[in-house]
C-alpha cells in the first residue's frame, strides 16, 4: 500500500517545489511531476504514475485541478482509480477516498444534481 504523489505546473516559469514538498510531507515516497498546461492531453508523468499504481495504493495530489483537465476528465480519472481499487487524496481539499465518509462524499459530489421542482 503506497502513497504515490503527482504534481503539475502549467508553465516553465512555475516551480513544482511547493507541491513536491507537500506530497513528501504527506508521506509520498514516489512523486511524478509534469510541466505542462492542464489542457494538454499528453501528460507523461501522469501516465507513468497511473501505470505505477497498484490496488491498495493511493494517488496523492495537492489540489484536484492539478489532476484533471476538466470536470469530465477528473471524473473519468477518479472512476478509473476507483475501479482499479486505488485511492485518491487531495491534500488542500481534505478529500481522501480511502476513508468511508470522504469516499462517499467525493463520489456523491461528482454526480450531477438531479432536477427537482419546488
Amino acid at each position: 500500500m503506497a502513497l504515490v504523489g503527482y504534481a503539475r505546473v502549467s508553465t516553465g516559469d512555475q516551480h513544482p517545489q511547493a507541491q513536491t514538498d507537500a506530497l513528501s510531507a504527506a508521506g509520498c515516497n514516489k512523486v511524478f511531476v509534469d510541466q505542462a498546461p492542464g489542457t494538454l492531453a499528453k501528460r507523461p508523468a501522469l501516465e507513468q504514475a497511473l501505470d505505477y499504481l497498484r490496488p491498495g495504493d493511493t494517488l496523492v495530489i495537492t489540489k484536484l485541478d492539478r489532476l484533471g483537465r476538466s470536470v469530465r476528465n477528473l471524473k473519468a480519472l477518479a472512476d478509473d482509480l476507483q475501479t482499479r481499487e486505488v485511492g485518491l487524496r487531495a491534500l488542500s481539499q481534505g478529500i481522501d477516498t480511502t476513508t468511508p465518509a470522504a469516499g462517499c462524499s467525493f463520489t456523491c459530489s461528482r454526480r450531477s444534481p438531479s432536477s427537482s421542482t419546488t
